[in-house]
């Protein structure tokens, strides 16, 4: 499954729709487009993994990485609605909290 990303702004929040297989060899793309949004400087950065089934390691850095970098800029990181799977590997991992899940 491709993935796919969206960013929107609404405000001064960061919307980020992440759709597909997050994994070592497209992480990237997640990395750009969070990246992007963290250097507008929004108040808010709420990623919705309401349609990624499976998220490895390497994306899951890559949040962890964005939610610091979020927290150093007084910026709220979400993420929203991850599917049961994605949600089972965050709680088992340990940085949920670290994300201010939003289910």
């Amino acid at each position: 499954m491709a993935l796919s990303l969206k960013k929107e702004k609404k405000d001064n929040t960061a919307l980020i729709s992440v759709s597909g297989e997050v994994d070592v060899s497209n992480a990237q793309e997640l990395s750009d487009i969070l990246d992007e949004a963290l250097a507008e400087k929004p108040t808010v950065i709420d990623v919705d993994l309401s349609q990624v089934p499976y998220i490895d390691s390497t994306g899951i850095g890559i949040l962890v990485k964005s939610a610091h970098i979020a927290a150093d800029q007084d910026c709220a990181f979400t993420v929203s609605s991850p599917q049961t799977n994605v949600l089972r590997v965050l709680t088992l991992l340990g940085v949920g909290s670290e994300f201010n899940l939003n289910d």
